[in-house]
């Protein structure tokens, strides 16, 4: 993953750890390093973090513990070059990310991929929660329907209770703040790509804190921890 890096991987784990978990921009980073002797460019700094949280993401998702089988979903947003986008987001009864993704809209046909996604990596929940939009409700049923007529194990498969509250729902409004804390200093993305990698990031720094991986509710290991176990 670090080969033919100008730099050591302790140094480039360490400049994406801390701006991925830290309120921190790419300059403080870089006057950061230059007081420990390391001169590196902010530039290199945010490419460093575009390349490799994507494969950081895909390391922890293979080491991520199974969610349960009560969901709430729900959308926020954020700018990207001046316009608002859509970051739509589902966690468990316990609190844990089932899954995220991120959208130039928000309607029907991106509710119904984001619900896709989230089915086929984490299988099908006994109940969703979700505010009043109707919208979300429509996709769950279509996604819903589409999944028990494809089914193939000849099991009557439940449909999936949908329950709609805005109180209910208020945990996955209160765990998106996590997430936006972070993206405020940031004062908007530049792009669709690097918000969606630099978005990846940070969700996973959430879970990490969380302990949603595998090896961490036994051991508590910090993020320091954690980030190097995806990379050795």
């Amino acid at each position: 993953m670090f080969k033919g890096r100008h730099f050591d991987r302790s140094v480039i784990l360490l400049c994406v750890r801390w701006y991925l978990a830290y309120d921190l921009g790419l300059r403080n980073l870089e006057e950061m390093m230059a007081e420990r002797g390391i001169s590196v460019d902010h530039t290199t700094v945010h490419r460093w973090t575009f390349y490799y949280t994507p494969l950081l993401l895909e390391q922890f998702n293979q080491r991520k513990r199974p969610v349960t089988s009560r969901w709430h979903i729900d959308e926020t947003y954020m700018k990207v070059r001046g316009q608002w986008r859509y970051l739509y987001r589902a966690i468990d009864s316990n609190g844990d990310t089932v899954e995220f993704w991120f959208r130039e809209r928000r309607n029907l046909a991106a509710a119904k991929r984001f619900l896709r996604k989230a089915l086929k990596r984490h299988g099908r929940p006994e109940q969703i929660v979700i505010d009043g939009s109707q919208t979300n409700r429509e996709a769950v049923l279509l996604c819903d329907t589409a999944d028990r007529l494809q089914d193939r194990s000849r099991r009557e498969l439940k449909p999936i209770r949908i329950r709609q509250s805005a109180y209910l729902n208020n945990r996955i409004e209160q765990d998106h703040r996590a997430v936006k804390r972070r993206i405020r200093p940031m004062l908007g993305f530049k792009s669709m790509a690097s918000a969606r990698a630099i978005l990846g990031g940070i969700e996973m720094v959430h879970m990490m804190r969380k302990g949603q991986a595998k090896y961490a509710p036994s051991s508590q290991l910090c993020l320091t921890e954690q980030f190097h176990i995806l990379v050795a």
